[in-house]
């Protein structure tokens, strides 16, 4: 894999640090994050079985209609995901971060789904 700078490297490494002890089962799915500069995605998946069981994005019809900052836009992709996934019958998850550290957008995601009921 071709990483172009430094920051990338960083986060690849800590990405790869952070994946050798997380790891989502059926019963606890891996609740996945990740954040470019426009937008935030999180993705509830079982790696067992190479499935993802909900996604949500800010992409989403109802949060392109609204003009809002990209933290509210997190919080509003945490709410979905914790919907759906206690749709799907989901109620706990291990949370990965990614390889980007827990504050701003990735910190308000995780809060906004433990207020909508996921437990991690």
């Amino acid at each position: 894999m071709a990483i172009n700078n430094r920051k990338e490297f960083r986060r690849f490494r800590i990405k790869k640090r952070i994946r050798k002890v997380i790891n989502g089962t059926l019963e606890r799915p891996r609740l996945t994050v990740f954040r470019s500069n426009k937008e935030i995605y999180a993705q509830i998946i079982d790696d067992i079985n190479n499935k993802t069981i909900t996604a949500a994005s800010s992409l989403e019809k109802s949060l392109l209609e609204v003009k809002i900052t990209k933290i509210e836009e997190a919080k509003m992709v945490g709410k979905l995901i914790a919907e759906r996934a206690t749709a799907a019958g989901i109620d706990t998850v291990v949370f990965d971060r990614n390889g980007y550290l827990f504050h701003g957008r990735i910190k308000t995601l995780a809060d906004a789904a433990r207020e909508g009921g996921l437990k991690f």
